[in-house]
Parts: structure tokens; C-alpha cells; sequence
């Protein structure tokens, strides 16, 4: 965590810098899709003295790239198989061509941003998920290293973190984006966690009409699961955010990155999207 100042007023100093921080999940094809205006938005918060974390996917490029390469996707329960081959695809799409082009962009706004994999300084520490006989090279985190982030927050950089972890043999992992992003929100104890996505929020049927939910409970997410409201990718994401709540996250936020402002309405309070709070 970030070490309180020497002064007496060292803990709100600490506590200032914590509330100013958040952390953003992106997937990779919707960061694609996001307009010019996303960025620029993001470039403002930080040039007001909000400090962005942001952590990507890139699941359609990486299917993308091993169709080409004639590599098999394969998934089980939501989680990609990943052999040494298909890792060395992942590493190379996460940690190579999507999160430079996450930096580019943010530069062609006059914003700052260093791309970051969960390999460098042994950002993203992992170890192999319970079911890693049928996934392969998929971890689990179990360690972030905060104060490399906050490092590169003090030097003016925004944080662009590809989801590859590495364990303590050096082996590396293929993380969750929505998984890697709870962790490190966890981590660096910031107050909220926006999760960008190409939806409106979490949907329920309402006389037939599919409606955003604007708040819901762990437990309300916990039977929409179980009813099938909730399916697919959007369980990965909504886990992740159970995950974080549980942690020292107080808020998660699920928003449509289309929609102009979204960033700034969300830290300000507006009522956007779905919000995932505790009991």
C-alpha cells in the first residue's frame, strides 16, 4: 500500500491519494470500439489530478491471432485452454500489440501512459488455477505488487497492465482480465472499480423487457446466476467484482464506454449503469 507522508497529516495524505485513484477493466474489442472522446475523457481526469489504473483483455484478438497461426482455441467453463503455444500468443497480443496501441492512444489525447505486462517487477504474481489440469497455463492471482503502480503514478504515467502473471518459478499465467483488475483494485485499496464493457450494465427481464439494473447486492448477483439472468462472459466480470467487494473495494461500477462522459458521471456520483455495492 502507499506509505503515509512523515508529516502529521501523513495518513490523509495517504487517503487523499487512494480516493483519487481508481481502477478500469476494459476487454480488448471494446477498447477497439471506444471513441476518440473515451480517451480524451480519460486524459482530463488525469489532468485534474485523477489517477486512472487501467487493466485490458484482448480475447478476439488472441482467438484471432491463433487462428492464423493455425492454433486451436479451445475453451473450458469460460476459460481458455492455454498451452505454452497459446500462451506465447496471449503474451505477444496482451503485452505486445493491444497494450501499445491502449498507450497510443492515450498519447494522441496529450495524455501520459506506460503499458505494463503483470511480468515486469513481478507485477501480477500467480499460481495455477484448481482446475489447471483441464485449462492449462490459466492462474490464479495471489499477489500484486502495488508500489510499482504507485510508482508510476508518482512519476505522472497512467498504468496500462496486460493481464500475463508470473509465478515463483518464472512460469507464466494466462489471468482473467476481470480477475487481474479485482486483484489490483484490491491491492491498492481504491474505493471504486468501473468495469468498461460494450453493454448498458446488468440487464433483468421486467415484464418481458430487458431493463438496467442501477444497484444490485452480491446476493442478487449470486441468484441471477444461478437463474441464467446473468450468462456467458458477464460472469467473469460480476465474480471479479464479488471478489473485489469482498476485498477493500467498496464499489463496482459495470457502464457502456460508448456513452459520452461515462468516466467522469460515474466518479461523480450519477446514477450509470449497474452498481455492484456489499450487503
Amino acid at each position: 500500500m502507499m506509505k503515509a507522508a512523515l508529516d502529521g497529516n501523513g495518513i490523509h495524505t495517504e487517503m487523499a491519494a487512494i480516493s483519487r485513484t481508481f481502477v478500469m477493466k476494459c476487454g480488448g474489442s471494446t477498447l477497439e470500439e471506444l471513441p476518440d472522446s473515451f480517451y480524451e475523457d480519460l486524459v482530463k481526469l488525469q489532468g485534474s489530478g485523477i489517477q486512472p489504473v487501467i487493466v485490458h483483455g484482448g480475447g478476439p484478438a488472441i482467438s484471432e491471432n491463433l487462428s492464423k497461426l493455425g492454433i486451436e482455441t479451445k475453451f473450458v467453463n469460460g476459460l481458455r485452454y492455454t498451452s505454452e503455444e497459446v500462451l506465447d500468443v496471449v503474451e505477444m497480443v496482451l503485452a505486445g500489440s493491444i497494450n501499445k496501441k491502449i498507450v497510443r492512444r492515450i498519447g494522441q489525447s496529450s495524455g501520459k501512459a506506460l503499458g505494463l505486462s503483470g511480468v515486469d517487477g513481478d507485477l501480477i504474481v500467480a499460481r495455477p488455477v484448481s482446475a489447471s489440469a483441464e485449462v492449462g497455463l490459466v492462474g490464479d492471482v495471489v499477489g500484486v505488487n502495488a508500489s510499482l503502480i504507485e510508482g508510476v503514478l508518482k512519476l505522472g504515467y497512467m498504468p496500462v497492465i496486460a493481464p500475463v502473471g508470473v509465478g515463483a518459478n518464472g512460469q507464466r499465467y494466462n489471468i482473467n482480465a476481470d480477475t487481474a483488475a479485482g486483484a489490483v483494485a484490491s491491492e491498492l485499496g481504491v474505493q471504486r472499480m468501473i468495469v468498461v464493457t460494450d453493454v448498458p450494465g446488468i440487464l433483468k427481464s421486467v415484464n418481458g423487457e430487458k431493463r438496467v439494473l442501477p444497484v444490485v447486492t452480491v446476493q442478487q448477483i449470486e441468484d441471477m446466476i444461478l437463474s441464467g439472468e446473468i450468462y456467458g462472459g458477464m460472469i467473469p466480470k460480476v465474480r471479479a467484482a464479488i471478489a473485489c467487494i469482498n476485498g477493500k473495494v467498496r464499489e463496482v461500477v459495470i457502464v457502456d464506454g460508448s456513452q459520452p462522459g461515462v468516466l467522469g458521471k460515474v466518479l461523480a456520483g450519477e446514477i450509470i449503469g449497474t452498481k455492484i455495492m456489499r450487503m
